[in-house]
């Protein structure tokens, strides 16, 4: 089979690989497609260590081709991901307690164990959540990883029907966030983005206030307009925006931490003692959390924006996403 593996000096390619047999409690997906997200560019830089060898991808879907031994999760025909949450041990204390993504022998799709991009994967079944009908596989690849690791975020900034969010960053994970918090979650939101196209996005799927960093004092206009947010969820990957949600929000606000910048951000310690200031990290969902992310996208209350790519525009792929050109999500397509 062909698939996408990250090399040594930092590139990805398209390589032939040979899976082995399947072992206790394992499935053989054969593959319809994956998405890229930004953290297959951080793994493919070995921005967390070096990997190289390992196949690439965490927004997997793929067709259930063969179960093995102790499999009663799956059978063979149904669709299941492969995400980023590839598999807990299943009886540690996050394991057991609703965090299981905290687990500290998690292993990860595309980092610690092969990935979604191939044309088949061997995933561990009771960790690859089913996919249910009226919800397509490029868009179901987008919930995947974008989608319910932004579903976690608005669940985990405490932010209720009718108040102010601040959303940083209208990319692959932003698009996704400003639909499930104005559909799903019924809040106001306040769409932050440096560029104009997406701005013109945010106003086009619902966002209340859009704003500028560039030319908008995003934070002062947040406080004068709302009264401060009530929480920000910063899906951008630059420190400023960090910086700027903790001061966009008001009294007893919540600060969700979900891009990955390599800097360190700036808190004034004061404000956030004495007017109660929240931050926290969130990092992808659970296995429920995917399950209900990809029920609103069969229900239509999410609808990704993606464009099918081959295996071998990966490279391509990730250099637009380096240069801030890439709208929506690509989706490599595993069965052209």
């Amino acid at each position: 089979m062909k698939a996408i593996v990250a090399t040594e000096d930092h590139k990805a390619k398209v390589v032939d690989k040979e899976l082995r047999p399947l072992e206790y409690g394992e499935a053989l997906l054969d593959m319809e497609c994956c998405g890229v997200c930004h953290t297959d560019l951080h793994v493919k830089n070995a921005d967390f260590g070096d990997v190289s060898g390992v196949v690439l991808g965490h927004e997997g879907i793929g067709v259930v081709k063969e179960v093995g031994p102790g499999v009663t999760s799956l059978k063979v025909g149904d669709r299941a991901s492969v995400a980023w949450f590839f598999e807990g041990c299943g009886h540690c204390e996050y394991c057991i307690s609703g965090r299981e993504t905290l687990c500290r022998q998690v292993k990860n799709a595309g980092y610690t164990a092969d990935g979604g991009m191939a044309q088949e994967c061997i995933v561990t079944a009771d960790y690859a959540v089913k996919v249910p009908e009226g919800l397509g596989s490029a868009e179901a690849s987008s919930i995947t990883c974008a989608g319910v690791t932004t579903y976690k975020a608005l669940k985990e900034s405490q932010v209720r029907a009718g108040q102010w969010l601040v959303l940083f960053g209208l990319g692959g994970l932003g698009n996704l966030a400003l639909q499930y918090a104005k559909n799903v979650f019924n809040m106001k939101v306040v769409a932050v983005d440096i560029n104009p196209g997406q701005l013109d996005f945010a106003e086009q799927f619902g966002a209340d206030i859009c704003l500028n960093p560039e030319t908008d004092d995003v934070a002062k206009i947040v406080q004068e307009k709302t009264g401060g947010a009530h929480g920000a969820v910063v899906t951008a990957v630059n420190k400023a925006a960090f910086d700027s949600a903790v001061n966009a929000v008001r009294a007893g606000g919540t600060v969700v931490a979900v891009g990955l910048p390599v800097d360190t951000m700036d808190l004034s310690i004061p404000r956030l003692v004495l007017d109660g200031i929240r931050v926290v990290g969130s990092l992808v969902g659970t296995r429920e959390d995917l399950a209900e992310a990809f029920q609103f996208g069969a229900e239509g209350k999410v609808v990704p924006q993606v464009h099918m790519r081959p295996m071998e525009d990966i490279n391509d792929i990730f250099d637009e996403m380096e240069k801030g050109q890439i709208r929506g999500r690509m989706v490599i397509d595993l069965k052209g």
